[in-house]
């Protein structure tokens, strides 16, 4: 990896709070919440969708943009998600470097019914058991940031706690890294995590490599249904969607839009 990169910071940031946590995995382990009802898992959600599933973000700001939105109300947007019909919703927990915070996410979870994937740097397995706690249904796993053997456990250990992971790739050797780390679900990010670039035909040049029976997600640079129509046409599943919608004064109309490709 390139010295200096946003990636590089980022994750050095998150590495060095986990090094600096006193908290002991078993002690986490007994406070994850038991298993209650039958809703679809995150997975489940967008497959079941007729078209071309929607995971609307909630997104304060940016490294790359800065603050997006002022006073963003997260439960606020989550309902108007909701309604709208995203199939699941994304909500940024870091910080340091987007603005956001557990609480986002807990609050979110509180005033809808719809998956959740927790969007944040996930270094640790603690960090795995704080997203079960706070209520999420996924959590992210980029493979740039984790090495393999790691990343395979990671996603064990997502099984084991009953989340979905939503494993991100960025090219077609890190799709194979995901596919044999065991990835059931695997998302194409489109921008650049070391320069913030973003590349529209990233996801359509990776799709083919992943297989029919592996979810399909296209994240970052969807900005209109014009950008989300070759990715449906090309086997996407979902596409997640955060900047536009955060930034557009009517979210609902746009989700509508997506849907209705």
């Amino acid at each position: 990896m390139t010295e200096g990169t946003y990636l590089d910071s980022i994750l050095a940031y998150h590495r060095e709070r986990a090094k600096d946590d006193p908290r002991s995995l078993n002690e986490l382990l007994e406070k994850v919440p038991e298993e209650q009802g039958n809703s679809p898992t995150f997975k489940e959600q967008i497959l079941a969708e007729k078209g071309l599933s929607v995971i609307a973000e909630i997104k304060r700001r940016s490294p790359s943009k800065g603050k997006l939105k002022e006073n963003l109300d997260a439960v606020a947007l989550a309902q108007t998600y909701e309604r709208a019909g995203a199939a699941c919703i994304s909500v940024l927990t870091d910080s340091e470097h987007f603005g956001g915070s557990k609480e986002d996410l807990m609050n979110a979870r509180r005033s809808v019914e719809v998956p959740i994937l927790r969007k944040d740097f996930t270094v640790d397995f603690r960090d795995i058991c704080d997203a079960k706690m706070i209520g999420a249904d996924c959590v992210l796993l980029i493979v740039a940031a984790l090495e393999q053997k790691l990343l395979a456990e990671f996603i064990e250990f997502c099984e084991y706690l009953n989340l979905d992971a939503l494993v991100e790739a960025h090219d077609e050797a890190e799709v194979e890294i995901a596919l044999d780390s065991g990835a059931k679900m695997v998302g194409i990010n489109q921008r650049d995590l070391k320069t913030f670039e973003v590349d529209q035909r990233r996801a359509l040049r990776v799709v083919n490599e992943i297989p029919e029976h592996i979810a399909k997600v296209a994240e970052s640079g969807i900005s209109s249904p014009t950008d989300a129509e070759p990715l449906k046409a090309a086997g996407f599943d979902a596409v997640l969607i955060g900047e536009s919608l955060v930034k557009s004064d009517f979210p609902d109309e746009l989700i509508i839009q997506f849907r209705n490709l």
